[in-house]
């Protein structure tokens, strides 16, 4: 079963257990994936990778609102937010922890050979790609900078 399927099968979840939060954020997701499954050239598909990128900038989006609600004095509505954010995030791979995190990167800045802060665009060009997923642009660029520094 694709990740399609599994939310629309979960929204049916989500309505039988009268569960509003999981519900609302479901179906956002199913609005984002349907909007790019009709899209021109997508030929009505929607690949699971494709599908976690989507999920993953929702995620993003999310936890951008939340602040800048709890900047303008809305906490409940940042609560609301990230608890949408939690929905989403649980169909997403597991995150790396910080140790994790900078393993990889200092085994791929020994791979590519990088020495100084020069050779960000290098490392950060083989870590997004490797990471993605795994780990936010903003904490593998914060990372490397780190590293590199």
């Amino acid at each position: 079963m694709d990740l399609f399927d599994q939310i629309s099968n979960d929204i049916k979840e989500a309505m039988k257990a009268k569960d509003k939060v999981r519900l609302e954020a479901l179906r956002n997701v199913k609005k984002v994936f349907l909007e790019a499954k009709t899209a021109p050239g997508a030929n009505d598909t929607l690949a699971d990778d494709a599908a976690l990128k989507l999920m993953q900038k929702l995620v993003k989006q999310g936890k951008d609102s939340a602040e800048s609600y709890i900047q303008a004095g809305r906490p409940e509505l940042a609560e609301e937010e990230m608890a949408q954010v939690r929905v989403i995030e649980a169909y997403l791979p597991k995150q790396l922890s910080p140790e994790e995190l900078e393993a990889k990167l200092k085994d791929i800045i020994a791979r590519v050979g990088a020495v100084g802060g020069k050779d960000m665009g290098k490392v950060m060009g083989v870590a997004t790609k490797e990471l993605a997923g795994l780990a936010e642009g903003r904490a593998i660029s914060a990372k490397v900078k780190e590293l590199l520094g």
